[in-house]
């Protein structure tokens, strides 16, 4: 189910378009097909709304980098911190690629806490491993799509802990074209937007 539903997010952000059926747990397949392949929008906004599933998110607080946003997908409550990355490097340089986001999302009728997310903004190489680099920590990342996820579940509250106290987190990835990326997110306002979240989706 994590699978299918973190999935949703890439399949947004990839195709402009979501379907509930991936909510509902169907295929990320069948809730993308025959939808139109667009850029993924560039607008916080936008990923926002791709993120919960294509209901209309609320922005219930902006803290540093990070929006802190509610939203009741098939009236199922999710809450999720999202941000854009504040530097990113493409080796070789200036390589095109789609807008990259991290998102910290909860969803409470799963009893998922604090999930970490990663989309890049292009296809990841197939069967590659990804790196997310915070307070002096490293972690895998597993990829799919445009997506990552951290490859031990057990690390991540560790990792979220960490999150909260850094300055900024960076993470690394290659693409299916062998392309080599860097992207920094600074964290000023993540431990807020999370302490917002955690207090709204109790609700």
């Amino acid at each position: 189910m994590r699978q299918i539903l973190t999935s949703l997010v890439a399949s947004a952000l990839l195709c402009g378009t979501t379907s509930l059926a991936v909510a509902q747990g169907g295929s990320p397949k069948a809730a993308t097909k025959g939808a139109a392949k667009s850029a993924a929008p560039a607008k916080p906004e936008a990923a926002a709304t791709a993120a919960a599933g294509g209901a209309e998110p609320t922005l219930i607080g902006q803290f540093g980098t990070w929006g802190a946003y509610t939203a009741a997908p098939n009236g199922k409550k999710v809450c999720f911190a999202l941000a854009k990355p504040s530097s990113s490097k493409t080796n070789p340089p200036n390589r095109p690629r789609d807008p990259a986001y991290a998102f910290v999302s909860t969803r409470p009728a799963e009893k998922v806490v604090n999930e970490v997310s990663i989309m890049i903004g292009y296809t990841l190489k197939p069967g590659s491993e990804s790196t997310l680099e915070v307070g002096g920590g490293s972690y895998a990342m597993y990829t799919q799509g445009d997506g990552l996820w951290i490859k031990n579940a057990a690390e991540e509250e560790r990792m979220v802990e960490a999150m909260r106290k850094a300055a900024d987190l960076t993470v690394k990835g290659v693409s299916a074209k062998g392309t080599e990326t860097t992207d920094t997110f600074s964290l000023k306002g993540l431990s807020q937007a999370l302490d917002r979240l955690a207090q709204d989706c109790r609700r």
